[in-house]
């Protein structure tokens, strides 16, 4: 598809060529032409060819100041002529290509051959009548005429339910890949970018960018299409993405103007004009070779091989016991992947393990019930095997195969990469509505498992929109801002110009959209803070922008992460140049040699003044959270002219106009949302750029630290002092003694966010690997983001390089949505658990029903076709049922599960081994003795096609009620009492079970011959309910067992962990919710309170009496008490068997203590 429309293309630009773009003075082609020229060449270029770029526009009908007229027809022209700015995405699978690879499945394959070959002998009738007779009892008599004909029914009825279960992954592969496109094409739509039409700045859509729009180009942005840059200020591009190098490269109209799409703006501001978008820009023309090539490739790879199983093993990562062939495809395409996540990696090896236990059990299956067949026929009954009987002994044979395979099918879990896929894919959804967009699907499942956000001060923690409210001007401090009158009027002259010019031109504050709301701030809020406080002195900004606009600005420092201020040069009428400068007021004022004095004068400012300075005004202004801003201003001499690249020599010997002390709030659901975290058992640290003080103030408002903790508050310059060694380079061991106590970095540098993220994640301190979140939103965030397991961008103040960086995006620039990601990852995490308890006591119990049974009675109690739709309930229907559940806030009240946990916890064991023993009861009884109790014919050691017995549809039916109400017992994972408790809530579980009720009633009622069912009376399915029901009964009785009772579960929950973990940690591992221990333990814990408080009064008695200082005693009464909390607190937050031990210990050994303090 991608040749195709290409090749249009051309064939239409060629047309065009020869009319020289029909009135435009360049064609297509010489754009695409002039685009793919650097530097100097381009410039001189653009001079020969177009007289420069003012040229250009000219040409394409477009003004450098004012941008496109955008009237409609004049848009539509430029759209048909050079094209939309959109890449066409590659074609989507279609139903039948995913019908195609879900056939590919080995299991499916076989099962399929097993059914042809037994549908072909079905209809295979040896010669002659009495071969029946001499082919022995093997064939038995019991066949009737009727019976014969319907021999293909089991055949068929296989291949039937081999069509269901492919349609229904199909189909479920289908959604995902829509829910994909629909997703990607959200994000497309966020993104907006700023052009000038008709003389207004407006926000638009990228893909509604045409040729001869004027772009303004900010730091953090992705440029979306080709340009030639009018107007540049210190601007420096990243591009990488598209030639590989790393430097930045400097983009100046004189010297190198080319700008290309998809690399990134580090610095500085702009304007362009655009001369290429979609498949004509740069990024359009690689995507496009790239498009070809990726096709061209696959035609090669179909004809090397056949079927091309690339694409099955990409819908299904878990599936693939062999990951060879895996990587292979990897390789071939090539795509940077984190490592897989937590829970992929633990599931992958899970599968595979159950898949070679169940290849084990069908195998032998296969081989007793052959060998069990060959010896009664041929040695014990000592037949001859005669040739017209050989098809019959066939059947046999088939017919054994079939119920190994059968065994295989129920064994593998195939639902698990369709659990994983359902789950993720409805949390992202509902996730939507929180606020998060979901970027890669992994990330909100490892979100679950996050022990440590790294978060930004700025918009996230609090509001983002930023006031003045103190402001230092001519020597006096002002709590409030103070009316104009007051200030020298020198002072406010400069204040306000410096304010109006020396800030980005796209900061401004509009009035507010809805009667009585707050003013609207656009651009950089720190900016608008300012501007506002123009405003509040009663002056406006816009006419002095007015007379100086931007083309007049002589020369821009633009704000970086390293100068950490902004500065403005403007040429004065007499000649002479001022700059006007501002910036975070410790660096600013090292900077300053003069303030402004009462009346508005410069006088000298020594380092004593500045010392003052900092402690009387920036510290108390930064201790109420405040971040201060100094603004400065010097002037230049016309003659010489100062050289402007020395910028050391030219940000130095300022003269400080004033400190402006601009506030911040705190959002208001900040504080709760981080308290969330705390409990959940989350580390949150801030990483600012602000000052330490106002780090610190606001931390303690939100909650990170609270007063008195013993916690690490510091700023880059000293945290780096604590991790580099002499040499200057990081050492892991240092990084460790910082990390863990450390809540806030302030004053860091991007570097020091990835450091310390790195750091973090590469520790290996503690027994849990770290799994850390990190907020960003600035283009230097960008390496933190990456590194960090789960990367979250601002969806609105965050620029274009952090989005393209993160995993997940949030749409509100809110921390409390974080916590709603952590619920959803947990959620997820848990909804996996839940299928996989139920899923394994179903393969537990009927791999075990079809071995024993086939070992017993010849034949499977089971048959492949009821096999086959317990499969299909357990795995398609449980997994919607099971992993649709909605999150609770109770997902918040424990620990992270970390790397190392088992995924099958010791209490889901229990309950799997529990469930697993109390059916396998019910069913051998059944199966044994079924035909006493119910009073029928027993269906055991039926001949090859004897009809449906009322014996085995019993047990048929009883195993799926079991796991019918068994499901309602899988909700929950941690041994809760109440099964039911949100039932309703989730309405897709509802009616799921009731649905499956209700098809298991037709099947047996109506299903016959193809299903081996009899249809049962009322009180056989009364019997076959009630049975199920015991379930629900059981599964109290299992909850009432302490996992401590049965210590051999600890090893077995460890099924997907090969590399197992030391006797020590596995008891801390174990921090397990259990119910039923911690019913037992509450008692305990309350015992043990009043004994500590008992002793204490005890000892203070006798500390009196022995006449000792009471210091003493008082001492040690306070750390006995401290200890008996802290005990009190372990044993509640982890009911481990440990603190349980410490917790017996401890009253004893105070006890022991108390009377000897008591003899001194």
């Amino acid at each position: 598809m991608g040749d195709m429309s290409n090749s249009d293309f051309y064939a239409k630009n060629q047309r065009n060529e020869g009319n020289h773009a029909a009135g435009f003075g360049c064609s297509l082609m010489e754009l695409r032409s002039l685009m793919e020229l650097r530097g100097t060449e381009a410039v001189v270029k653009l001079q020969e060819d177009y007289g420069g770029v003012e040229g250009l526009c000219t040409r394409l009908k477009t003004s450098p100041t004012e941008g496109l007229a955008g009237v409609q027809g004049d848009l539509d022209k430029r759209k048909e002529l050079f094209g939309k700015n959109l890449i066409p995405p590659k074609k989507p699978k279609t139903f039948l290509q995913l019908v195609w690879e879900a056939l590919q499945d080995v299991t499916l394959i076989i099962l399929e051959v097993a059914a042809l070959i037994s549908l072909g002998l079905s209809f295979y009738h040896p010669p002659g009548e009495s071969s029946g007779e001499s082919c022995g009892s093997a064939t038995g008599a019991v066949e009737g005429e009727g019976e014969a004909e319907a021999g293909w029914i089991e055949g068929a009825a296989i291949l039937l339910s081999v069509v269901c279960v492919v349609l229904v992954t199909a189909f479920n592969d289908w959604s995902k890949e829509k829910q994909f496109r629909g997703l990607q094409s959200r994000i497309e739509q966020e993104q907006k970018f700023q052009v000038v039409r008709g003389s207004q700045v407006i926000q638009l859509p990228v893909a509604d960018i045409l040729v001869g729009d004027i772009a303004q180009i900010k730091y953090g942005d992705l440029l979306p299409a080709d340009g030639v840059l009018i107007q540049g200020n210190d601007l420096k591009i990243d591009e990488s993405s598209l030639t590989g190098e790393s430097d930045h490269v400097k983009k100046s109209a004189d010297k190198d103007p080319m700008l290309l799409s998809g690399t990134h703006v580090m610095e500085g501001s702009g304007r362009m004009v655009v001369t290429a978008v979609g498949v004509n820009s740069q990024t359009g023309i690689i995507f496009t070779l790239l498009g070809a090539g990726i096709e061209e490739e696959e035609k090669k790879e179909k004809k090397v091989k056949k079927q091309d199983g690339a694409a099955a093993m990409e819908m299904q990562p878990l599936k693939s016991a062999e990951g060879g062939e895996e990587e292979k495809e990897r390789k071939k395409v090539s795509i940077p992947k984190k490592e897989k996540s937590v829970l992929q990696g633990k599931l992958t090896k899970l599968a595979v393990q159950i898949g070679k236990a169940g290849l084990l059990m069908s195998a032998i299956t296969v081989i007793i019930l052959v060998l069990y067949f060959v010896i009664d026929a041929f040695i014990v009954q000592k037949r001859p095997w005669l040739p017209e009987c050989t098809p019959i002994y066939i059947q046999y044979f088939v017919k054994f195969f079939i119920i190994g395979v059968t065994v295989l099918v129920v064994a593998v879990p195939e639902g698990l990469p369709l659990a994983v896929t359902i789950s993720l894919a409805y949390s992202v959804k509902k996730m939507m509505k929180d606020n998060n967009l979901v970027r890669h699907l992994d990330a909100c499942e490892t979100m679950g498992n996050a022990t440590a956000i790294c978060s930004d001060k700025t918009g996230t923690l609090t509001t983002n929109r930023m006031t003045a409210v103190q402001c230092y001007v001519g020597d006096v401090h002002y709590k409030e801002i103070p009316e104009p009158g007051v200030l020298p009027p020198k002072s406010l002259d400069l204040l306000v110009n410096s304010i109006s010019i020396n800030s980005a031109y796209t900061s401004k504050i509009l009035a507010p959209d809805k009667e009585g709301g707050l003013p609207k701030q656009v651009g950089n809020k720190t900016e608008c803070g300012l501007l506002g406080l123009v405003l509040d002195l009663k002056r406006d900004y816009q006419p002095i922008r007015n007379q100086i606009p931007e083309e007049k600005l002589y020369k821009v420092y633009t704000f970086n992460s390293v100068r950490k201020s902004m500065s403005t040069v403007i040429k004065l009428p007499d000649g002479s140049f001022r700059m006007y400068s501002k910036g975070a007021s410790e660096i600013v004022l090292k900077k300053c040699n003069h303030i402004l004095n009462e009346v508005g004068e410069p006088r000298l400012f020594r380092p004593r003044d500045k010392d003052e300075m900092v402690k009387k005004v920036i510290e108390p202004m930064a201790c109420d959270g405040l971040r201060t801003i100094c603004v400065a201003y010097r002037d230049f001499p016309s003659d010489p002219e100062p050289n402007w690249d020395e910028e050391n020599n030219i940000l130095s010997d300022l003269t400080a106009i004033s400190v402006v002390g601009i506030e911040d709030p705190v959002r208001p659901e900040v504080p709760e949302a981080i308290q969330k975290c705390q409990r959940a058992g989350i580390t949150v640290r801030m990483v600012t750029g602000d000052n330490i003080n106002t780090a610190r103030a606001i931390a303690i408002k939100c909650g990170i630290i609270h007063p008195g903790e013993d916690f690490l508050c510091i700023d880059g310059k000293e945290f780096n002092r604590r991790i580099r060694n002499e040499k200057g380079e990081v050492e892991q061991e240092r990084i460790d003694k910082v990390w863990p106590k450390l809540r806030v970095l302030a004053r860091s540098s991007p570097t020091d966010k990835h450091t310390l993220v790195k750091g973090i994640i590469d520790s290996t301190m503690v027994e849990q690997r770290q799994v850390v979140a990190v907020t960003g939103d600035g283009t230097n965030d960008g390496p933190a983001l990456k590194k960090a397991d789960v990367g979250f961008a601002m969806g609105i103040a965050g620029t274009d390089v952090a989005k393209e960086a993160s995993d997940i995006i949030l749409t509100d620039d809110n921390f409390s949505s974080i916590v709603k990601a952590v619920m959803w990852g947990r959620n997820v995490y848990d909804s996996i658990s839940k299928f996989l308890q139920f899923q394994l006591t179903v393969n537990v119990v009927a791999v075990v029903v079809a071995f024993t049974g086939a070992c017993v009675t010849q034949d499977s109690p089971l048959k492949a076709v009821q096999m086959l739709w317990v499969n299909l309930i357990m795995d398609t229907f449980a997994s919607l049922a099971l992993a649709t559940e909605p999150p609770t806030e109770a997902l918040l009240r424990r620990r992270p599960y970390g790397r190392n946990k088992p995924l099958i916890s010791s209490t889901m064991t229990k309950n799997i081994f529990g469930h697993g023993v109390y059916q396998l009861i019910i069913i051998f009884i059944l199966l044994f003795i079924g035909e006493k109790i119910f009073d029928i014919d027993s269906g055991r050691n039926a001949p090859l096609h004897a009809p449906p017995s009322e014996h085995y549809t019993i047990i048929f039916n009883a195993f799926v009620m079991m796991q019918l109400f068994n499901e309602i017992n899988a909700r929950k994972i941690h041994g809760e009492r109440n099964v039911f408790e949100g039932i309703f809530k989730n309405p897709i579980f509802c009616t799921i079970v009731l649905g499956t009720f209700a098809v298991q009633i037709i099947i047996v009622q109506f299903g016959g011959k193809p299903f081996s069912c009899q249809p049962l009376d009322v009180e056989k399915w009364m019997w076959c309910v009630f049975l199920g029901m015991g379930e629900l009964i059981w599964g109290q009785v299992i909850a009432t067992i302490p996992n401590s009772k049965l210590r051999f579960l600890r090893r077995a929950g460890q099924l997907s962990q090969k590399d197992e973990l030391p006797e020590e940690d596995v008891n801390e591992e174990n921090e397990e919710i259990d119910h039923a221990e911690r019913e037992l333990r509450r008692g305990q814990i309350l015992w043990f309170r009043g004994l500590n408080r008992i002793q204490t009064q005890i000892e203070v008695v006798n500390t009196f009496k022995s006449g000792t200082s009471f210091q003493g005693a008082g001492a040690l009464r306070r750390q006995s008490s401290t200890t008996s909390q802290n005990q009190d607190v372990t044993n509640v937050s982890s009911p481990s068997h440990v603190s349980l031990s410490n917790a017996l210990s401890s009253p004893t050994s105070t006890a022991a203590a108390a009377p000897s303090t008591g003899q001194c």
